[in-house]
Formats: C-alpha cells, structure tokens, sequence
C-alpha cells in the first residue's frame, strides 16, 4: 500500500522567556543552539528512506523566529537533501512578534517558508503581562501589518480566552480586531494551566480561577458566532480557516492519523500504527545524537482498539466528523448500529449529527469533544 505524503514537524526548543502558562518543552536560554543544529540535522539524516515523502514541514517550538535566516537555511538544506519535499509543500514557522522584523520576514519568504503563525496571544497589554508575553500588543499588530508585507497571503494567529480579567465583552472585541486583519487563519486556545508552571502558581496565590464550565461554554460559543458570521470555517475546536485550503494542512495530519515525523526534543512521530516521541532535554538529544543513537525516549504500538478510540476522540474535534463507511471497513464496526443508544441520546441532546454517512459534532459538540469519544 502506498504511504501517505507524511508531515514533517522540527521542534525548536529555544525562548528568551518562558511564558508563564507555557508547559510545551523549551528552555530559555539560546546559548545550546550551534550545537542543537548540528545534532538535528544528524537526526535528519537518521530518518532518510524512512517517509516516502513530506507536503508539511512545520517549525514549532519554543520560539522558531528566534533563528537567523542563516541557520533556517541550514537545516532546511538538509531537510531537502536527505527528504522528498512536495513542490507544494506548505512550509509553516510559528513567530513571536517580539522577533520579527521586515527584513527578517522578506528573508523567509526568499528561504521558502509560504505560512506564518504569529503567537499574538492578545492585542492587550494587561493580558499579555499577565500571560508573561514578552511583546506589546503593538508589536503584535505591527507584525501582522509586516507580514503582509513581506508577502505572507497564507497568515495566522493564535490567540487565548479565558484569562483572569478578560470579559466576555472584552474577547468580543479582541475578535472584532482580529478579523479586521482578514487573517486566512485563527486559532483561538481556552487557557488551561499546568501545575508546573508560574501562571499557575500566581492564580493560586492571587485566589484567581480559571473560567467555569457555563462560562467556558459562552466563551466557546462567542467565538463560534464571532468568527462563522464572518465567513471563517470553524473546521476543528480551537481553529478556524477563512476558506478551505487555508486549513492548516499540517495540523490535520495529527486529526486524520496521517504519518508525520517530529524531530527534536520531545517531539512525536507517528507510522504504521507506531508512536514514538523525543527525550525532552536538549542536552541529552544532543548527547545521544552525538554518540550515533537515535534520541528516542519510548515507542507504543496502537492496538485496534486504541486507533478506533482515537479516531473517534481526534474525529469528533472536527468540522469533518466521522466517515462511517470508512470507519466500518477500518475497524469492521457499524458505529451507528453499534452505539445507537448513546448516539441517539447525543443526537436529542444536540452535540452530535448523523447525516451524508458521517458522525459529526454540532457547535456545542464542539465544546465538549474530549467526552464525546466515550460513545
């Protein structure tokens, strides 16, 4: 069977600061990335003949725009020299508008990169205080008018709701401003809080609390509104394109059990039916690169069970649903018949739609994705 054109993710795990909600793997100081690039393009290399082919390479992180279009350039070259990159290939860099300047956006368009998701966060300079942003909401701005710029017409951001002094009212207009911008893509994120992070030890001290299920709701369903009257696809949970193909091509392959390959540190990868992910510590990525292993922390392989569990849970996340038919010839269950009493009470309760042979989630479905799985 012929393998499916793979998405290729490179883990950048560099800031200059830790934002104070941020529980992704990155460490604040850049003084480890000469090395980081060396080693990552040797795992580069360790992957070659592995992945028929890539049509995404996303550069997440951490803070990619803290590179120089030098070293993009440099792992770029080895990506292309030991990978088959599509010629269409939707190549995506996550900036923080504190980083990004006309010049350096100019030099990647000239390197390759044809999407940009700019981490705006808030176009508040309270919140982004609070949020331990280190840019303004000026800034902010100014990267998206630069971005245009520079050429960007594939443009992204993401934004947070949910945060301690932010209103409903106040989330309203912070959506109002961003579709002023006519971005092609938004991604909007209900905070959540580790324990481990500082954000989170400020709202225990402070006696702040994070939104209730009834408020989270209104939030949810305010962006919804907000973004749909205004003719953006709201295609999966957090995310909205203003047409189709600005979907983001890459993130899909991680809702449709596509193959992708992470590379760096604490990154995943996905083939076969195998998952395997990174050691999270850049020195010892670095070390287990440089003593010729592979830096994989652990692997599972998905039994029959666990991939139609997760079909349904990443598969009711989205605008898309669940194709039955292809659903029953995968995994040899007639969903419907087989679930018909939980699917019929979810049906009447309005969270879910049986319609043109998929199950798919409604708004409010939406909003509780992650229990809808439990059919």
């Amino acid at each position: 069977m012929k393998q499916e054109n793979a998405g290729l993710y490179i883990h950048i795990p560099f800031c200059l600061s830790k934002c104070g909600y941020c529980s992704f793997y990155s460490v604040g100081s850049v003084y480890l990335v000469p090395e980081y690039i060396a080693a990552l393009k040797k795992e580069i290399k360790q992957y070659r003949g592995k992945f028929t082919s890539f049509d995404t390479i996303y550069f997440g992180g951490g803070t990619p725009s803290l590179l120089t279009p030098k070293q993009l350039i440099e792992i770029l070259t080895s990506i292309y020299e030991y990978f088959n990159i599509d010629a269409d290939a939707e190549i995506t860099m996550e900036a923080n508008p504190g980083d990004i300047c006309s010049e350096y956006l100019s030099n990647l368009r000239e390197i390759g990169f044809n999407r940009l998701n700019i981490g705006a966060q808030s176009f508040s300079d309270k919140i982004l205080k609070l949020l331990g942003r280190r840019h303004s909401a000026r800034e902010a701005i100014a990267s998206i008018d630069a971005s245009r710029k520079a050429g960007f017409h594939n443009l992204g951001i993401d934004l947070i709701y949910g945060v301690h002094g932010l209103g409903i009212k106040s989330w309203e207009k912070t959506l109002q401003q961003a579709v002023s911008f006519a971005l092609e893509h938004i991604s909007c994120y209900q905070l959540s809080l580790d324990e481990k992070t500082p954000l989170y030890k400020e709202y225990n001290s402070a006696g702040w609390s994070l939104p209730d299920e009834r408020t989270e709701l209104k939030f949810f369903l305010t962006t919804d509104e907000e973004l749909t009257k205004n003719g953006y696809i709201h295609y999966e949970v957090s995310n909205f394109a203003r047409k189709e193909k600005f979907k983001s091509r890459h993130n899909q392959k991680y809702w449709q059990h596509t193959p992708y390959l992470g590379l760096g540190p604490a990154a995943n990868s996905f083939l076969n039916n195998k998952r395997w992910w990174n050691r999270t510590s850049v020195k010892d990525y670095i070390k287990e690169i440089a003593s010729g292993k592979i830096p994989v922390e652990n692997s599972e392989k998905l039994s029959a069970e666990e991939l139609q569990l997760e079909t349904l849970f990443l598969g009711l996340r989205t605008q898309a649903g669940i194709n039955l038919k292809k659903f029953k010839a995968r995994f040899g269950v007639d969903l419907p018949l087989a679930r018909k009493s939980m699917i019929d009470a979810l049906v009447i309760n309005n969270l879910v739609e049986l319609k043109d042979g998929f199950l798919r989630p409604t708004v409010r479905g939406m909003a509780v994705a992650d229990s809808l799985a439990l059919i």
